[in-house]
């Protein structure tokens, strides 16, 4: 109490007032129950539904519903790389299974070692343990963006280990488990390849229309959040498509489709090239882009090349594919960026693991997993929103947990139930956190009574009071730990996009032909993160003291100069 009066007293009450309305502000939970529109959603809840099933039905089918658990966590690796073209989704789930792998190996390992449901300083050393997988998942996750629940399901599988393995003779198994799961989960990723080798590029083709479209329909005077939408699918297209196929009409396999290309570059044209057109000339434009991007998402014709026609008329050398790369964009992540939101994740998982440690809850796990899937967020604002969505989709879970409890049902039903909650899981938490968290709840209640049983009662209570101390932890790490990196990041986000924008007028100033691909790039992607920037440091308490103005004429600068460089190009 001292401490706190002294740190009250030190605040000015102008700093107070404005705390309060940060506080006020960032714990507004908008939009925390919108709904998404998103393409492939069943296939890929299909795909996560076999991996998860393919091998833990027989495993409880012959008695070793034990090995089923771990087998399940190793296929948990089909979460990552949703939207990944299929080289680059190989190389990731490779990744992916070795840490997915690698967290049980760690965790059984340490679970049979110290038996922290027996003793109270092996549970202290697990909780820790767990904090610490817990910040270096979200840095790493945060670092490759890769999205989902990534850093939530490799902690979800290293505490699961840590607290259901009973000794050593165990840990080879279970690691062995959890290899063949990640390895199949790698095999189902891939293996859309002989089927739809193009379905990636051709959803991220279909994005980034449909959001060009809806920025061509949107009122040119609000549709600054419209536009960044639309510029960011754009990139990511072209990301996706990776180098650009030849102009020869004899190589226009699924590898080499000129159609998919032709079809960006007229999304960029109209991204661009739209502020003076008609209202008529822009409605025409997004009805076509809708018309060409319905076909992108049907499965039956994937196999085909798309039509080589464009939708709108496409420039001539409209930033090529083949300047950029499938490499990160250009922009001030560096790692100090990141470290805070790792740092609430870690600290965050800490205290709520530790907190059930004291409470001698039997699941005190779940409390730490709860923080981390709040803390599993952007910003403060972001960490709201989670914590609204946690709470309603766990409210509900633990409903739906209860009916199929009371069924009793052996462990074979319980394995099948599992993978359909799986798939359900996937097949909704990209549309909206809380459906997933409906279907996530029950699921890792029942895992949890598949690897050690317990009573109905004791689990829906524990899982209970474990979410609300998760919760209401993982919000107030947001809280107490200032992120005043983020306010740095939108200074440096200015700074380049303005240089990028230097460039870009020394191109147009000093050249004849048609400016360089590598200046667009440069000043798309440094206008994006210029957004982005101000987007997250938006959400945090203390926002960057940067006149909104300086940063709207900034941005706007830039989509000019990119409507004058295509232009001339």
């Amino acid at each position: 109490m001292p401490l706190l009066r002294r740190f009250v007293t030190a605040v000015p009450r102008r700093g107070r007032r404005h705390t309060v309305a940060g506080v006020r502000r960032v714990l507004r939970p908008r939009g925390a129950l919108v709904l998404h529109d998103v393409d492939g959603a069943f296939v890929f809840a299909l795909r996560a539904a076999l991996a998860t099933g393919l091998l833990a039905v027989p495993l409880a089918l012959a008695g070793r519903a034990d090995l089923a658990v771990y087998a399940m966590l190793g296929s948990f690796t089909t979460t990552f790389g949703r939207n990944l073209p299929y080289g680059r989704r190989a190389r990731v789930l490779a990744l992916v299974a070795l840490v997915m792998t690698a967290c049980v190996a760690c965790g059984s390992g340490l679970g049979a070692w110290l038996r922290p449901e027996q003793s109270t300083g092996g549970a202290v050393v697990v909780a820790a343990a767990t904090a610490l997988v817990a910040g270096a998942a979200k840095f790493v996750c945060d670092l490759t963006r890769l999205g989902g629940l990534g850093a939530v399901m490799v902690l979800f599988a290293f505490a699961v280990a840590a607290h259901a393995t009973p000794s050593f003779a165990d840990v080879l198994p279970c690691t062995g488990a959890a290899a063949a799961g990640a390895g199949l989960a790698w095999l189902l990723g891939v293996l859309g390849r002989l089927v739809h080798p193009d379905r990636p590029r051709r959803l991220a083709v279909a994005t980034a229309l449909r959001e060009v479209a809806a920025l061509l329909e949107a009122d040119p005077g609000a549709s600054r959040s419209s536009r960044h939408g639309a510029t960011v699918a754009v990139l990511q297209a072209y990301r996706s498509l990776g180098r650009p196929p030849p102009t020869s009409a004899r190589r226009t396999g699924p590898r080499h489709d000129p159609g998919l290309l032709r079809l960006v570059d007229g999304a960029w044209a109209a991204l661009v090239g739209s502020s003076r057109w008609t209202p008529d000339a822009r409605a025409a434009t997004a009805r076509r882009l809708r018309e060409r991007a319905r076909p992108l998402t049907r499965r039956r014709g994937s196999r085909r090349p798309v039509a080589d026609e464009p939708a709108v008329p496409a420039p001539a050398d409209a930033l090529r594919a083949a300047e950029l790369l499938v490499g990160r964009p250009h922009g001030p992540h560096r790692p100090a960026v990141l470290a805070v939101p790792a740092l609430r994740m870690a600290l965050g998982t800490a205290v709520a693991g530790g907190l059930a440690v004291l409470l001698h809850l039997e699941h005190g796990y779940w409390a730490a997993v709860s923080a981390a899937a709040v803390l599993h967020s952007v910003n403060v604002r972001t960490t709201a929103q989670r914590a609204v969505q946690r709470t309603v989709g766990t409210a509900a879970g633990l409903l739906l947990a209860l009916a199929v409890l009371a069924a009793r049902p052996g462990a074979v039903a319980l394995t099948v139930v599992i993978v359909l909650l799986e798939f359900l899981l996937e097949y909704v938490v990209v549309r909206n956190y809380a459906l997933g968290v409906v279907f996530l709840t029950p699921m890792a209640l029942l895992l949890s009574d598949l690897a050690t049983p317990a009573p109905a009662g004791e689990l829906i209570l524990d899982r209970a009071t474990g979410s609300v101390i998760g919760i209401v932890v993982g919000l107030l790490c947001a809280l107490l730990v200032v992120h005043d990196r983020a306010a740095v990041r939108v200074r440096h986000a200015l700074d380049h996009c303005r240089a990028a924008a230097v460039r870009a007028e020394d191109a147009l100033d000093h050249r004849t032909g048609p400016p360089d691909t590598g200046v667009r790039l440069r000043l798309a992607e440094a206008v994006v993160e210029l957004r982005e920037a101000d987007d997250a440091a938006a959400g945090e308490l203390w926002p960057a003291e940067i006149d909104p103005s300086e940063l709207a004429a900034a941005e706007q600068h830039a989509y000019d100069l990119l409507a004058r460089l295509e232009h001339r190009a």
